[in-house]
């Protein structure tokens, strides 16, 4: 690690544990009535954020014990249209991650899960993981790489700060994303009754 008066840098593989995600054979076999869900590349969007609604179910087979998901980890999606991280927050049922991610699981007090992800998802660290990764249209991630990227880590009362920054403009870019969809839908409407009147009497 090399630090300053300010901050530390370091590697992620210096301040997380960095596994791969569950070994599925293939696609994720989909289980209706069954125990786990499993995220996969589809269930995390370009912000970072993961829809626990649409998870598939599955049943894990084997008797080695699973890398359960747990609150705090950070999901980094490996292969793909997008390379971004999303930090789990809560997690509200039984669930792994698909074979295209990988697990990182921070091992300081002194560093804040979210703050990494938010740094991974940043344009310094995009640029050296596009530029890194194998593949154009879909690209692929290796783990060394991805061992290698450069975390700065400011004093922990800074990433509280810059986390808290980080929520507030997401809250209000969805707000603004309703917004824009409700005066789309209004205008939809008002198009439907203005011009199919017109359309019809041709």
């Amino acid at each position: 690690m090399a630090n300053d008066a300010f901050s530390i840098s370091a590697t992620l593989s210096g301040i997380s544990e960095i596994r791969a995600g569950h070994p599925f054979r293939g696609s994720v076999p989909e289980v209706v009535n069954g125990s786990v869900s499993v995220i996969q590349i589809k269930d995390v969007d370009w912000a970072g954020s993961v829809k626990w609604e649409g998870l598939t179910k599955t049943r894990l087979e084997g008797r080695k014990e699973p890398d359960w998901i747990k609150s705090g980890d950070i999901l980094f999606v490996a292969r793909g249209t997008k390379i971004v991280a999303a930090y789990v927050d809560e997690v509200p049922v039984p669930c792994v991650c698909s074979q295209y991610f990988y697990l990182l699981r921070i091992k300081s007090e002194r560093v804040l899960p979210e703050f990494v992800a938010w740094q991974i998802n940043q344009h310094p660290a995009q640029t050296y993981l596009v530029k890194s990764a194998e593949g154009s249209a879909q690209v692929s991630v290796r783990r060394s790489m991805l061992e290698d990227l450069s975390i700065v880590i400011p004093p922990i009362n800074q990433q509280r700060i810059i986390v808290e920054l980080a929520k507030t403009a997401s809250r209000e870019r969805e707000i603004f994303e309703a917004l824009i969809i409700n005066r789309e839908q209004e205008l939809r409407v008002i198009a439907k009754k203005l011009l199919e009147p017109t359309v019809a009497e041709r």
